[in-house]
């Protein structure tokens, strides 16, 4: 079984059946070969070639009594491994090493394959679930998803079709690892999919009613972007008129005037540019044309939820703050401290 070419067949299908009703889609169509033949080549991702042989090499397990659980703390895949596909498939999934974003639990009771991540992902999600909107029936797109948890987790809530989008070559295979044995699992593939882009790259209209997504997700990617209005622009561009938008980000505290912009690194990130409070990640939002704005949850970044673990182990967030003082990083910058903000297209 080629998990990854049916992945990106099914991808392609539900594109061309999305884009009888809805034009923007064939937009998508016609960009995705070349997304997917750029995550793929060696001269950009030298490691390519070597996830994906590891995707390739996963044992094709032959039990026909499965299921999944996508409402669990960990994306479940409940089947049984025999004692050989356990090792075979455990020392594959380590060679896509560091997993972050999770967790992920593959096998049954006698072989269980446990991928405990960096982050406590489902703590994050159980933090947002009580505050969005219903995803019954509903597109949704997870922007910066990783290896693809909060994704399934859509799915999990109703969610009709979650498209993930993550530019990372490594992310991408992770995602194809959890798809192989969930295509193992059930005879027809819950409609998930990722796209290896960024945000820039998607397509969008300005026409009314013509965009394709009723739920938007941005969680831990706007702080990365140099220019934050813009990622705020296009995630707005992506959304139907009057869809949702969940935005999780680091913050600050203070003012509607005060925005920390680290002149270095932060917590040890180099790629760290805007930290807003709360007010002046509203006043942004309203800006770039949301509206019904509400900040749900505000969350110190604890040791609990983000940690080294057997499947991430290098440096985590306790080796990112003040040995002497963990309410500051190690730059002496406060504490990591995320808000989670719902707000509609106006």
């Amino acid at each position: 079984m080629n998990t990854i070419f049916n992945a990106e067949q099914n991808l392609y299908l539900a594109l061309l059946d999305l884009s009888k009703k809805y034009p923007l889609a064939n937009d998508w169509l016609t960009q995705l070969p070349k997304w997917l033949l750029h995550i793929k080549d060696k001269s950009r991702y030298a490691n390519a070639t070597y996830y994906e042989q590891a995707v390739i090499r996963l044992p094709n397990v032959a039990d026909k009594n499965v299921s999944y659980d996508f409402n669990a703390p960990n994306v479940t895949i409940n089947l049984a491994l025999t004692d050989s596909e356990y090792k075979q498939a455990n020392a594959l999934l380590k060679t896509l090493m560091p997993w972050r974003k999770g967790g992920f639990k593959i096998g049954d009771d006698n072989n269980s394959i446990h991928i405990d991540t960096e982050w406590r992902s489902d703590l994050k999600w159980d933090r947002v679930l009580p505050y969005i909107g219903d995803l019954k029936n509903k597109r949704v797109l997870d922007v910066g998803g990783g290896s693809g948890y909060h994704g399934f987790r859509m799915l999990g809530a109703g969610a009709a079709m979650v498209v993930v989008i993550d530019p990372s070559c490594l992310f991408y295979y992770q995602f194809m690892a959890i798809k192989h044995f969930l295509t193992n699992a059930v005879l027809t593939t819950p409609p998930i999919h990722f796209i290896p882009v960024a945000l820039e790259q998607l397509p969008f209209t300005t026409e009314h009613n013509k965009q394709l997504f009723h739920t938007v997700f941005c969680m831990g990617v706007l702080y990365h972007r140099v220019s934050p209005f813009d990622c705020l622009l296009q995630l707005k561009n992506q959304l139907v008129k009057h869809g949702e938008l969940i935005l999780e980000t680091l913050i600050v505290d203070g003012d509607e005037n005060t925005v920390l912009v680290p002149k270095d690194r932060y917590a040890q990130m180099n790629n760290v540019y805007f930290l807003p409070s709360v007010k002046a990640l509203t006043v942004w939002l309203e800006k770039a044309g949301f509206c019904d704005i509400r900040c749900v949850d505000i969350n110190e970044t604890s040791f609990k939820e983000q940690r080294a673990t057997e499947w991430m182990d290098y440096q985590s967030l306790t080796d990112f703050l003040d040995p002497n003082d963990n309410t500051k990083t190690i730059e002496g910058y406060p504490r990591p401290k995320r808000a989670v903000m719902v707000a509609k297209k106006a």
